[in-house]
């Protein structure tokens, strides 16, 4: 009722709205004129009415056909649905009879794909690590598609299949016991690519130029080590890949472990990476040590020198003064006309005057021989104390948060050992040379006074 009051409204205004604008336009001069326009305006609409009538009807026996086509495609498409369906359930029927037979017809040989699945699996994870791949690349591709053929179980391995697994595994293990040299693309450390000819040695190394180069097996690449090993490794390297002939035999050194050894060997930290964990108080130690070993190196070329001259002045007739005993024995010279008691007082300040040249240095090695440990203690001390930090900040889940404090005192206790001992025993070494200098010329003295001291007892008693 609401919806035709609302078209009526509509209607009415429109009708309205019409006169209004022929009224505008001025064809409206007497009310006859616009009884006129009215029924005028009634006339076209009820013509328009009856139009859009038409048109509804026949659109509505037009929808009332395509109902009734779509519920006829509908009964058709359910039939072939429910057709299809029992084609489904009898293709299940017959597929689970065929897999049976199938099952029945395979027997044992069943679990004999299973074992070539399991071997072409092994063989081809080893294949992947293997530096032979780098030879032979892709030998693994042909072992997925064994795996895939027969994990599916519809389909079974021919005999060149198998045949295949059985010569890659066979070349695999023929190439472990062979050095060859091949062709390849090596990348280098600063990312360059350059063909190289690489020596591979069984399953163990590859070498080119000398180095020792990996081989990447998520990518199939070869690539050389940012780091090499010790100078004694790449000599054989270098040795191997200049050998020709079969015959010749090089001295090599071989990873059994197939890349560990050879990866733990060339991240072991070099002595000065190892010197330089010590931080700052083990570049004191180490100076402090450096000039001990100077110092006691000093003392040493002296020593030997003023003791072979000491030496040579025993054995002489003749006084010579460029060394301790002949100035000492200059003084018994200048001093034969005195008593004993002044002769020899005489003697003990020259021997005291020798004695500083002789002892110079000597308390300082000794010093830095016992400082030098205790420079070790403070390293110790203060890795421990950053290590301490580290845990409080971070906890102790990551050890390596840790390490570079407890490198910092174990290196520091080293390097102090390490100073402490040598300079110890040059201190002791030179020590023991200086009081045997010392103590010739004290004997020698000793036996002037004597031979003084005899003279001039026959001289008092005429004998």
């Amino acid at each position: 009722m609401r919806k035709v009051f609302v078209a009526v409204t509509a209607i009415v205004f429109g009708g309205l709205a019409s006169l209004a604008a022929h009224a505008q336009e001025g064809k409206v001069q007497s009310l006859d004129q616009l009884l006129e326009l009215v029924r005028q305006g009634k006339t076209a609409e009820t013509n328009e009415h009856r139009q859009r009538e038409a048109e509804f009807l026949a659109k509505k026996n037009e929808q009332a056909q395509l109902l009734s086509n779509a519920k006829n495609t509908r009964t058709q498409e359910e039939a072939k649905s429910e057709r299809l369906e029992n084609v489904f359930e009898e293709n299940e029927r017959k597929l689970g009879e065929l897999q049976k037979q199938l099952d029945d017809r395979l027997g044992s040989l069943k679990e004999l794909f299973g074992v070539i699945q399991q071997v072409a699996g092994d063989a081809r994870a080893t294949f992947q690590q293997s530096i032979i791949s780098a030879q032979y690349p892709g030998r693994g591709e042909s072992l997925t598609q064994l795996i895939e053929k027969v994990s599916g179980g519809s389909r079974l391995p021919s005999i060149e299949e198998i045949e295949n697994l059985w010569y890659q595994i066979q070349r695999e293990m023929t190439e472990s016991g062979k050095v060859v040299a091949f062709s390849s693309e090596v990348i280098l450390p600063d990312g360059a690519r350059e063909e190289r000819e690489v020596v591979r040695v069984g399953t163990f190394n590859l070498v080119s130029d000398g180095k020792y180069l990996q081989y990447l097996a998520e990518s199939g690449d070869v690539a050389e080590l940012i780091r090499q090993p010790a100078g004694r490794f790449l000599g054989t390297a270098s040795d191997i890949q200049a050998a020709t002939g079969s015959d010749s035999l090089v001295g090599f050194a071989v990873d059994p472990s197939r890349g560990s050894i050879l990866g733990l060997l060339v991240q072991a930290p070099s002595l000065s990476e190892r010197v330089d964990q010590g931080g700052l108080v083990g570049y004191v130690t180490l100076a402090i040590g450096a000039i001990g070993m100077l110092l006691a190196a000093e003392r040493i070329i002296y020593l030997l020198t003023v003791g072979r001259k000491v030496q040579a002045q025993i054995k002489s007739d003749r006084i010579n003064t460029n060394n301790p005993l002949g100035r000492v024995l200059s003084v018994y010279e200048d001093n034969k006309g005195v008593d004993v008691e002044t002769l020899e007082l005489k003697l003990d300040e020259a021997i005291m005057k020798e004695m500083p040249p002789l002892e110079r240095f000597l308390g300082l090695i000794k010093i830095i021989s016992a400082v030098a440990p205790l420079l070790g203690l403070l390293g110790t001390v203060t890795g421990m104390i950053q290590t301490f930090q580290a845990m409080t900040l971070f906890g102790t889940g990551d050890p390596k948060l840790m390490a570079g404090g407890i490198s910092q005192a174990l290196v520091t206790t080293v390097i102090g050992l390490v100073v402490a001992l040598p300079t110890l025993f040059l201190h002791s070494m030179v020590a023991g040379w200086s009081k045997r200098i010392v103590h010739t010329l004290e004997e020698q003295s000793a036996g002037i006074i004597a031979v003084h001291a005899e003279q001039e007892h026959k001289g008092r008693t005429g004998a």
